[in-house]
């Protein structure tokens, strides 16, 4: 196994951070002064100790928050324009950073370095670049009123920012997640308590540093690290005026719950378990290539995972056989190693989790391809295939969230509609086939936020995304994410 980089480059960079939180502008210690340390998946080694947040931390950046927030602050009164260009700024800064992003995406949560590289670090600038334009395009409208004199008054609405956000992000994606929350919130003029994964908060901190370089105010971007408890007191603060939370369905609901005391908006992106429809008339070397990127992509660890797959009849052993050699065919190693496809799960748990599924599937009498630990050391599991799954297995039912695919044919386009929405997410699917007209009915009656055509995995700063069901409330990304960093206020002048 060749390396990218060796052991002192690794520390220089590590050690380069801050493990400390930031808190109205400052790098600052845990009120209790504890820590907790953070793993690399692949060695199962310590990469650094970093302050270990709880609710009086919480409390703390949520004053800091709302101090930036308030009337007549740096931040509120700062011309939109002059807010887009910070935004900007840190999206450059960004990409100056690139190299040293991708490493630490691939040390703390183990994907491969070049995919960090090459997508996670790209797609988070131009998440900033892209939502740094609308600072100057969030408007109001003006609309004469119906039921009175027009000419009598004056009616318009005006957009403002909701107030301070708290942000709870997970550990797949820690950079670009942090991305995907704090850019539109900016954008909008909000305040931001950002609460990145226990497993993965180095990316977070570096974000941080830059986003002070770029010239955020104090208080406007904080940055609160630790485990649950932090995020719960962030959920349940009643200075917190809107709440956005990326994780389990589980966790989401306890995020409802905790939210209720004020009110405060709440918008959610959870699990999913996400159906991937092939037809017979689909190009099949393409249907093939993109099941397996479809879940085999980041470990498998993705909400939108193509992990229930349903294949026509007549091509269902070909597809399956398909998925099956590209799956034993991909590199499975350390992120660092230029030649590794696929890196390890990032922790114990996840590991647990994701070989306690596939251990499901096999007492329930899926015929098992991969499924094996692979090496001694690290989270590292084969790239899986359950053939001939059912729909009543835990395995087809729950979201696995590793790179495990059920297999399951189907006879017509009627029978397998019902079937790929009998789940109660509703995040992503997709479907391969050459019939433009049959793609464009699946995709319309598949119950869910992304459907993707003769593809998978496309995401762009451009395009909404979110689920239906327990997939979550509202969407990230494009427009659409304005309505959960905003308030439309309505204002009526008499003119006489």
């Amino acid at each position: 196994m060749t390396l990218a980089f060796d052991a002192p480059h690794i520390e220089r960079v590590v050690g380069s951070l801050s493990r400390k939180m930031l808190i109205n502008g400052e790098w600052v210690d845990s009120a209790s002064g504890e820590t907790f340390e953070t793993v690399n998946p692949a060695t199962e080694e310590v990469l650094a100790s970093v302050a270990k947040g709880g609710a009086e931390d919480a409390d703390r950046a949520v004053r800091a928050a709302r101090t930036a927030f308030e009337d007549g602050s740096a931040w509120r009164t700062m011309p939109h324009g002059q807010r887009g260009k910070i935004i900007h700024k840190l999206g450059d800064l960004v990409l100056e950073n690139l190299e040293e992003f991708a490493l630490l995406e691939s040390l703390d949560n183990g994907k491969p370095y070049a995919v960090a590289k090459a997508a996670d670090v790209p797609l988070t600038a131009d998440m900033f670049h892209y939502m740094s334009g609308w600072a100057t395009k969030i408007t109001g409208r003006t609309m004469p009123v119906s039921a009175w004199d027009p000419n009598a008054y004056l009616t318009f609405s005006l957009k403002e920012p909701t107030g301070v956000a708290a942000q709870i992000i997970p550990w797949n994606f820690p950079l670009l997640m942090a991305a995907w929350k704090v850019a539109p919130a900016l954008a909008a003029g909000c305040t931001v308590v950002l609460k990145p994964a226990e497993q993965t908060p180095l990316s977070a901190l570096l974000l941080g540093e830059l986003a002070l370089q770029a010239g955020l105010p104090p208080g406007v971007l904080n940055i609160v690290t630790g485990f649950g408890d932090a995020g719960a007191a962030l959920a349940s603060h009643p200075d917190v005026d809107k709440v956005a939370f990326t994780g389990s369905t589980e966790v989401g609901k306890e995020i409802v719950k905790a939210a209720a005391g004020n009110l405060k908006k709440v918008t959610l992106e959870l699990g999913g378990k996400s159906p991937n429809v092939v037809y017979a008339d689909a190009d099949i070397e393409k249907a093939i290539a993109g099941s397996a990127h479809a879940i085999f992509f980041n470990q498998g660890e993705c909400c939108v995972a193509g992990s229930r797959l349903y294949v026509e009849e007549s091509v269902y052993d070909q597809v399956v056989e398909g998925v099956a050699a590209r799956a034993a065919e991909i590199k499975v190693g350390n992120g660092l190693d230029a030649t590794t496809e696929m890196g390890p799960l990032v922790s114990q748990e996840q590991f647990d989790r994701v070989t306690g599924y596939i251990d499901s599937g096999r007492s329930d009498g899926a015929g098992i391809h991969g499924g094996t630990r692979v090496g001694d050391k690290g989270y590292f599991v084969a790239p899986t295939v359950l053939a001939g799954a059912r729909e009543d297995m835990k395995a087809v039912q729950e979201e696995i969230f590793g790179p495990v695919v059920a297999a399951m044919p189907f006879r017509s386009e009627d029978e397998i509609i019902p079937v790929a929405n009998n789940t109660n997410y509703g995040l992503g699917a997709g479907v391969f086939t050459k019939d433009v007209g049959k793609a464009y009915r699946t995709a319309k009656r598949l119950r869910a936020g992304t459907v993707w055509v003769n593809t998978w995995n496309v995401f762009d700063a451009t395009l909404p995304f979110g689920g239906y069901k327990e997939s979550g409330w509202g969407r990230e990304m494009g427009e659409d994410v304005f309505h959960n960093y905003t308030e439309t206020k309505t204002v009526i002048t008499d003119l006489s």
